[in-house]
């Protein structure tokens, strides 16, 4: 069941005391701080449950110590708003869930670590650090810890395998799913164009790209009145289409810059763009040729649509585990850990 729809709630306090210990764990900026100290009371003592998942239970040091990694990650620039943090936490709080919930569902199914596997890794670590004291002097202190880690990241990649495990479409199926999903296999519009790109360097002052630009305009003037653009492209472009006179053959849409594709969306076959201002500089372009979307044969695309077929089936069936794991496992919440979320926020409201 997903955090923000809980019913039940271990504490629900105006207070959220253990903000500040996840941010001073995680070392980030003294905005967070602030943030924290405008909705807690210095003396309270964070709960010691987080959330309670049928029979599991997360700690408040679990929460603390998964937001503090999560917090680094996403706030390394130090300046997080209040909104921001407010929706890691939340994030934070459904994954831990999540994860619990997905473990039951792997302990239901009598998973077992692989032996193997988990020791191929911890020798990985043996040979990688051979020659590390460190290693060695704590090797016996920090292996129960890590083994279990290992053991447990075994048992959901093994469920993970056995929920996405979708069967080889028969022709039916294959063809239903060809036939509902044509955009996954229609080959996009391809353009042919000719390229002459005046290159100033993005730092460059504005003086040198007004210069770029009016080249620019003088190099269109000519090529509509008549200039060989081959021609024109050897001695001006600064790209590597430059020893081919400019051409650069048929691309695809996605492979320009927006702006780029947005002047050739413009053009007719023959026709010269005004200049158009790119990160790397001022480019030229000529629209030679235009090829339409093409659908591609069932016959040619089997392959693919078998591999995308089982690809989608076993996205469809993970999240329907975990909405079926959601909705059938009771969870209690503390949302004293909570900043509260903006009106505006997605996820309106938190847990009641």
């Amino acid at each position: 069941m997903n955090i923000e729809q809980q019913p039940a709630v271990i504490a629900r306090r105006p207070a959220h005391p253990s903000l500040r210990l996840a941010l001073a764990a995680a070392c980030i900026a003294a905005a967070c701080n602030m943030a924290y100290a405008q909705h807690a009371p210095a003396a309270a003592a964070p709960p010691p449950v987080f959330a309670k998942i049928g029979d599991s239970v997360i700690s408040g040091e679990q929460y603390d110590a998964a937001f503090a990694q999560a917090a680094r990650g996403k706030f390394y620039h130090g300046n997080p708003s209040e909104a921001a943090i407010a929706q890691l936490q939340r994030e934070v709080g459904q994954k831990l869930v999540d994860e619990a919930l997905l473990y039951s569902e792997a302990q239901r199914r009598r998973i077992q670590p692989d032996a193997a596997a988990v020791q191929k890794v911890i020798d990985g670590y043996d040979q990688r650090y051979k020659d590390s004291a460190q290693w060695k002097a704590n090797r016996e202190k920090v292996m129960p810890g890590l083994k279990a880690k290992l053991e447990r990241d075994n048992v959901m990649e093994q469920l993970t395998a056995q929920v996405k495990n979708v069967p080889a479409p028969g022709a039916q199926q294959l063809q239903k799913y060809y036939d509902d999903h044509k955009d996954k296999f229609t080959s996009p519009e391809q353009v042919h164009i000719r390229l002459i790109l005046l290159k100033v360097d993005p730092s460059a002052p504005k003086a040198q790209w007004d210069g770029a630009r009016d080249e620019g305009a003088a190099i269109t003037k000519r090529l509509r009145a008549g200039a060989d653009f081959a021609e024109l492209a050897h001695l001006h472009s600064g790209d590597d289409s430059a020893k081919r006179g400019g051409d650069m053959g048929y691309i695809h849409r996605g492979m320009l810059p927006e702006p780029a594709e947005k002047a050739i969306d413009a053009l007719k076959p023959g026709e010269t763009s005004e200049p158009v201002v790119l990160l790397e500089g001022v480019a030229v372009i000529r629209l030679e040729a235009r090829k339409e979307p093409v659908l591609n044969s069932l016959e040619s695309v089997r392959q693919r649509a078998q591999e995308l077929f089982q690809r989608d089936g076993g996205e469809q069936a993970w999240t329907e585990l975990l909405a079926k794991l959601r909705r059938d496992t009771p969870v209690q919440l503390d949302e004293s850990r909570f900043l509260p979320l903006a009106a505006n926020a997605s996820g309106a409201s938190p847990a009641r």
